[in-house]
């Protein structure tokens, strides 16, 4: 009887295509950049498979390609390749070019990530010493504030375009912390979405999050 657990989890999805396809997608050390409308041929290969769907093979399809090792693989001289590994022609310069310039601006989002949170950390720290110096012998202490519990971390997708739908509930990126809303409607890539607030905002499908 053929199983009916779908997977849901990225890394799970990618793990059970290292395993059907490993001379595609390689699961460790340098990869090599994949044949143009590979998603397309994976798509109809696994339409019979109850463990996927299309719209979690695109989102992991898009983690793969978008990950650093892939797009350092993405080099001249590398050659594309299909599900079986079979080479399918050179990369074309401007998509080379397009990887370098992507890897270079993930890597500068990460360096910038990685700042902040120590900046934050140093803040926190010196704010802690100060505290615990004494108070002026004059001044009455101040009551101790409890510990700020930490937010909870929430792990949110890109959307892709094609996907979202009116009424659908989504996060919208709005400076350091993403909000909530609904769709209430969809223009070519702009996307109109009603805020929690009440506050209705048109932004760009890449600053939706699922």
């Amino acid at each position: 009887m053929e199983s009916t657990d779908k997977l849901t989890d990225t890394n799970a999805i990618l793990a059970y295509l290292y395993e059907t396809f490993p001379l595609c997608f390689i699961a460790e050390g340098e990869t090599k950049p994949l044949k143009i409308g590979l998603f397309q041929e994976l798509a109809e290969r696994l339409a019979d498979d109850s463990k996927v769907s299309k719209t979690q093979l695109r989102i992991a399809l898009r983690r793969y390609t978008s990950s650093w090792r892939y797009l350092k693989g993405v080099k001249a001289g590398a050659q594309r390749i299909d599900l079986e590994g079979n080479e399918c022609g050179e990369l074309e310069q401007e998509h080379i070019e397009h990887a370098q310039s992507t890897l270079k601006e993930s890597q500068e989002k990460a360096k910038a990530k990685r700042i902040a949170k120590a900046t934050a950390a140093r803040k926190e720290a010196q704010a802690a010493k100060q505290a615990l110096k004494p108070a002026p012998k004059r001044a009455k202490p101040a009551p101790k504030k409890p510990a700020k519990e930490p937010a909870p971390v929430v792990n949110l997708t890109p959307a892709v375009l094609n996907e979202l739908k009116q009424n659908q509930r989504v996060s919208v990126k709005l400076g350091k912390s993403p909000v909530s809303g609904v769709i209430v409607d969809i223009k070519r890539s702009d996307v109109q979405v009603q805020l929690d607030s009440g506050l209705t905002i048109k932004v760009s499908v890449e600053h939706i999050m699922l």
